[in-house]
């Protein structure tokens, strides 16, 4: 098999293209693909939170939790209110059995989120 072909399919067009490619391939639920279009993007717009997170959710989809952990976190070390993300990483570290790391991360994302517990 050809794997430059096969590199080259993710990563041909523009960058608008590229993220379309992602989308289709993340509502299709291919995951894996998705992380390998997204990745490129990523690398190319590392300042834009949109592809990233997306790359993240990818990630975590496709069972990849450090590197959806990894960025994650460089998301919220960038924008520490993105709502998200912190529920995401919260998510992403329960979900590799680091409860008392998640902890922090929920509260967080349910206070931005307006949800909190009534007494």
């Amino acid at each position: 098999m050809d794997t430059t072909y096969e590199t080259g399919y993710y990563d041909r067009g523009t960058a608008a293209d590229r993220w379309d490619r992602a989308q289709l391939f993340f509502d299709a639920k291919d995951y894996a693909g998705a992380a390998r279009v997204l990745a490129g993007l990523v690398e190319e717009v590392p300042e834009q939170t949109g592809p990233r997170l997306l790359l993240a959710r990818a990630y975590y989809h496709s069972a990849q939790l450090r590197s959806a952990e990894a960025e994650l976190r460089k998301i919220v070390e960038r924008d520490p209110v993105e709502h998200y993300a912190r529920l995401m990483l919260g998510r992403t570290l329960q979900r590799q059995a680091r409860h008392a790391e998640a902890e922090p991360h929920l509260r967080i994302a349910s206070a931005l989120a307006g949800d909190f517990p009534e007494d």
